[in-house]
């Protein structure tokens, strides 16, 4: 069996780093780009911090900011014909996972018209073509979508989000600068931060880990724990650890899958609209109960990362425990939501949530095998 293992062409990482985009732009012999972001960014001068790059070296870009939260269908149809209008030949994504998703799909519809529309994307839709180049620069650290092959969408009509795995989706340059993340609210670094966590969590544990995955999601572990509350604080060293280490998680996860905390996470924002990091913080640690005799020895490595005594050498199902309890503090001591009512969450929907879990591309990834009715207890648990 081979393992495949897909990461950008160049990153740049720093504060400042933004400044590198025209001549990047340049040197691949671009002419004019797309630019993709929101409105609130756009507001609060975060993607002016990158246009200003662009209007000193008298680059022409079009903007386009027409993107809502968990972005809809909709959202990806707008982008896509006013793309086409602007005659640009490179995309620009500035922002969160809104606009990285909105951005990857608008690309990979321009490159690839035969198919009709963004839901024709849904799983892994053997495209032909890569997708219209993406230069992708993070707002929050915590999706890691610059460096991913994974984007999710939400279908409104439904009611429901789906995700969209392609290796023609990466982005081709991702600059990954801290400072782009300063003005963020503390409850939206605490979200974001346990996105991370998740990721590189459910990463670690998947049924696809390996080795060389191994290597990126524990380091990831270990630095946003010691790096998630200092940064939520405004410590700016902090903060560029954790633009790092969501970024090595995905490069670790987009590879190799995740599992039922996202597959549980995505019907939530379909159904209610919740932050994709609120959902993943609520079902964290939960999970990892319901997972642990399905894990080996890897809990031991979470553990010993938040500082457990003597994570190596206690009783593994004693440190299992611990390590679940401590996701669970942090969480707790980060104010996070820590129930489904919390988000609005209906106890009469949870049938059909667990429903759309269990057929969530990312579930299969989950280390202990599931079935529906395992994910309505879970849900049931945390309500």
């Amino acid at each position: 069996m081979a393992n495949r293992m897909i990461w950008n062409q160049t990153a740049y990482f720093g504060a400042g780093a933004v400044a590198v985009i025209p001549q990047e732009l340049k040197d691949r012999s671009f002419a004019k780009a797309f630019v993709v972001t929101d409105q609130q960014l756009v507001e609060a001068g975060v993607t002016g911090q990158v246009l200003a790059w662009l209007d000193r070296a008298s680059f022409p870009y079009e903007l386009f900011t027409d993107i809502a939260p968990n972005p809809p269908t909709e959202d990806v149809a707008a982008g896509l014909t006013a793309f086409k209008a602007s005659k640009a030949d490179v995309l620009i994504a500035i922002g969160g996972g809104s606009p990285q998703d909105t951005c990857k799909a608008i690309g990979i519809l321009a490159a690839n018209p035969r198919f009709a529309d963004v839901r024709s994307l849904e799983g892994t839709p053997g495209t032909p073509n890569p997708s219209v180049p993406i230069v992708a620069v993070p707002t929050t650290a915590g999706t890691a979508s610059e460096t991913t092959i994974n984007y999710v969408i939400t279908d409104r009509q439904r009611a429901r989000k789906f995700v969209c795995v392609d290796p023609h989706a990466i982005p081709v340059l991702a600059v990954v600068d801290s400072a782009m993340m300063a003005t963020a609210p503390p409850a939206l670094k605490v979200a974001t931060g346990l996105d991370a966590l998740t990721h590189a969590i459910e990463g670690y544990t998947t049924k696809g880990a390996w080795e060389l995955s191994d290597m990126f999601h524990l380091k990831a572990i270990q630095v946003i724990v010691r790096s998630l509350a200092k940064a939520v604080d405004g410590d700016a060293q902090a903060a560029q650890d954790m633009a790092l280490a969501q970024y090595v998680a995905g490069m670790g996860y987009s590879n190799v899958g995740l599992g039922i905390v996202h597959g549980m996470a995505h019907p939530l924002g379909g159904f209610y609209g919740a932050p994709h990091g609120v959902a993943n913080g609520i079902l964290l640690a939960p999970v990892m109960a319901f997972n642990a005799e399905y894990t080996g020895e890897k809990y031991r490595d979470i553990a010993e990362a938040f500082g457990v005594e003597d994570a190596r050498r206690g009783p593994l199902v004693d440190i299992r425990r611990a390590a679940v309890d401590a996701v669970a503090r942090l969480t707790k001591d980060l104010g996070n939501p820590t129930t489904l009512r919390e988000i609005g969450a209906k106890r009469q929907d949870l049938p059909a949530l667990a429903g759309a879990a269990y057929a969530d591309v990312c579930t299969p990834g989950n280390p202990r095998p599931v079935v529906v009715q395992d994910l309505e207890g879970i849900y049931q648990s945390v309500y």
